[in-house]
């Protein structure tokens, strides 16, 4: 999302490159490109001066350390802004209360009904009993929409199909929670316009009448700065308690995660991806500055690891890379779990330094298939010995993955230096340490 904000940035930093002082001028110099870059990406024009000030006053009055250079220090300072423009730091969703409400607003096709899925999904991971409630009666797919979503998650989901009243609907499906043990309900609504006023009336008449804990707003970072605009007409009518920003997997200038906390004065608390149920993450502005600067985000990264992948696999897996018996069922599972943890690129550009590496790359899912393919080719002894797989067992396995012999070797070939690397990893840690290593988790 933020690839074009993070190259501009990267541009009005090299304007201090070999510089050895920050002086008025080159500081002026360089916050005036990285306000530029803040309009470019679509940043509300006050937001955007608001905080590039704040950057030069911050710049002008530190002192550079001899080991930091002018760039460096103002690299921090613009990360260190961006984290606070943002909101600073994490704000949670409260879901207190028996059964605790969490209502769902947002504009029609913003994506309510999928983040009601994922945020299903992620508190169930937590332990809550969950009941997702289907009050959206104008859409007619919307209720077999989230019946969809609730079987993919393993979530009961409450919907009255012939009944036309949101309020009512909501009210059952709160009584049905506190009868069936439920401690979260989930309040699906129609997606409305902000000029709508019958739509927005029902809206602010549900939210009167359930009280929830929590309200969220869901808006499509597509959008840009109306996406601001939106927010703030909503939140006058309905005083959300957050905000939700999806599709930040598309074609977006990212303003709308730059700007809204500062307009509307609520804290985002989500950020969603694509369409897998997994694909939602908690929104720490820290790590959102980071990312934007081509940083990296290394603990988003080892958290949604953690979460994927087993402690009894890796244990099993250490073991047999002690041994060296690291094989291709052994490889062909990692990727199944890797691809579990969400967009390929997105975790690829949680890596320090690699945003800029892999911008016009195309690396998704579909990246694996030939990899797959090549491996389901070969028989089970041929996975478990690769060194046995010879010309024409190549021709074999390459003709039934839809490949080619070049791919099959280059696979083979990258294989066998995965398993010098651990092997030589072994030795240099010896078997204590090497309990401790997992090259995928």
């Amino acid at each position: 999302m933020f690839d074009n904000l993070s190259n501009r940035l990267d541009q009005a930093f090299k304007t201090l490159k070999g510089q050895g002082q920050i002086t008025e001028i080159n500081v002026a110099t360089t916050v005036k490109e990285i306000r530029r870059a803040l309009i470019d990406a679509d940043v509300n024009y006050k937001v955007a001066k608001q905080v590039t000030d704040k950057i030069k006053e911050e710049a002008l009055g530190r002192d550079v350390l001899i080991a930091v250079s002018p760039g460096q220090l103002l690299t921090k300072i613009v990360e260190e802004e961006l984290a606070e423009l943002m909101g600073g730091s994490r704000v949670g969703v409260n879901t207190t209360g028996d059964p605790a409400i969490v209502l769902i607003s947002g504009l029609q096709g913003s994506g309510k009904t999928t983040f009601s899925g994922k945020f299903a999904n992620y508190l169930k991971k937590q332990g809550k009993s969950i009941l997702l409630t289907a009050c959206d009666v104008y859409r007619p797919a919307a209720i077999d929409q989230l019946k969809v979503l609730g079987e993919q998650v393993g979530v009961d989901v409450y919907a009255e199909p012939e009944n036309k009243n949101p309020v009512e609907i909501a009210n059952n499906a709160i009584s049905y929670a506190k009868q069936n043990g439920k401690k979260v309900v989930i309040v699906d609504t129609a997606g409305r316009l902000a000029i709508d006023e019958a739509m927005m009336n029902e809206i602010a008449a549900l939210k009167k009448e359930l009280n929830p804990s929590e309200t969220l707003f869901v808006v499509d970072a597509m959008t840009g700065q109306d996406a601001v605009n939106t927010a703030k007409a909503f939140n006058e009518r309905l005083n959300f308690d957050g905000v939700v920003l999806t599709k930040l997997d598309g074609d977006t200038r990212g303003g709308a995660a730059l700007s809204i906390k500062t307009v509307v004065e609520k804290p985002i608390k989500f950020v969603s991806n694509g369409e897998k149920m997994e694909a939602l993450d908690v929104f720490y502005p820290d790590r959102m500055a980071r990312r934007i600067l081509d940083m990296g985000d290394v603990t988003t990264l080892v958290e949604k690891a953690q979460e994927v992948f087993d402690e009894e696999e890796a244990e099993r897996l250490s073991r047999k890379m002690r041994k060296n018996q690291f094989d291709f069922n052994d490889f062909l599972s990692q990727l199944q779990q890797i691809k579990k943890m969400g967009n390929i690129k997105d975790l690829l550009g949680m890596l320090p330094g690699m945003g800029k590496a892999i911008k016009d790359l195309d690396v998704d899912d579909d990246s694996f298939k030939p990899i797959e393919a090549i491996i389901r080719s070969m028989t089970p002894k041929e996975r478990e010995m690769p060194d046995m797989i010879n010309g024409s067992r190549k021709r074999r396995i390459a003709k039934g993955s839809g490949t080619d012999v070049q791919e099959v070797n280059s696979l083979l070939k990258q294989f066998a230096e995965m398993r010098k690397m651990m092997k030589k990893m072994n030795k240099m840690t010896g078997k204590r340490g090497m309990a401790n290593i997992n090259p995928f988790g």
